[in-house]
């Protein structure tokens, strides 16, 4: 498997979680009750799948050595895909704050997820769709010659965040599915 499969099976993962959030915020929007619990684990997944094992995997590794082998960091399609990771960022913050006050029974505070939500859906859709058919095809060309060292540290970035941390998160998403459309 090539390296930028790896992510691919990943964004695979995360475009699920997309789906709960999606079917969290619908239910929101109908006023029906979502468990803070239930959010709160969409934005552990997020923050933990999603960044801190996906894109520590993207800009430690597949990005620092596209930028190594002339591809600019600032401007052109790695600093793009750096500003909307910091984006995506900033829409879980929010999103993390509201469901606080979501869970303490502040007013409109089901809007503000929704909200958030909504935006880290939109965001990362259209995202994953660029380093999916633009990116990570450049990346193949660019990096051919070393792919078999990028999946190793690859693998290094899982093994630093600790054995079966995917499984455990595929699970937690497939779970987190299913609970959201009952």
């Amino acid at each position: 498997m090539r390296s930028t499969d790896m992510l691919m099976h990943e964004h695979r993962i995360i475009e699920k979680m997309l789906n709960v959030l999606s079917n969290y915020s619908t239910k929101l929007e109908q006023n029906k009750r979502v468990q803070p619990a239930q959010l709160r684990t969409c934005v552990d997944f997020i923050r933990t799948f999603a960044d801190t094992c996906h894109h520590h995997k993207e800009e430690g590794v597949l990005f620092a050595e596209m930028e190594a082998h002339g591809m600019p960091s600032n401007g052109g399609p790695v600093g793009v895909m750096l500003a909307e990771h910091e984006m995506g960022r900033n829409y879980v913050k929010g999103m993390a704050r509201a469901i606080d006050d979501y869970e303490n029974g502040v007013v409109n505070a089901d809007k503000e997820v929704v909200k958030n939500a909504q935006g880290y859906i939109g965001l990362l859709s259209q995202h994953i769709n660029k380093e999916d058919n633009i990116l990570y095809p450049m990346a193949n060309d660019m990096l051919e010659d070393m792919d078999t060292e990028l999946v190793e540290r690859f693998e290094a970035v899982e093994k630093k965040l600790g054995e079966g941390i995917h499984e455990k998160y595929e699970a937690i998403v497939d779970q987190l599915e299913k609970d959201s459309i009952s």
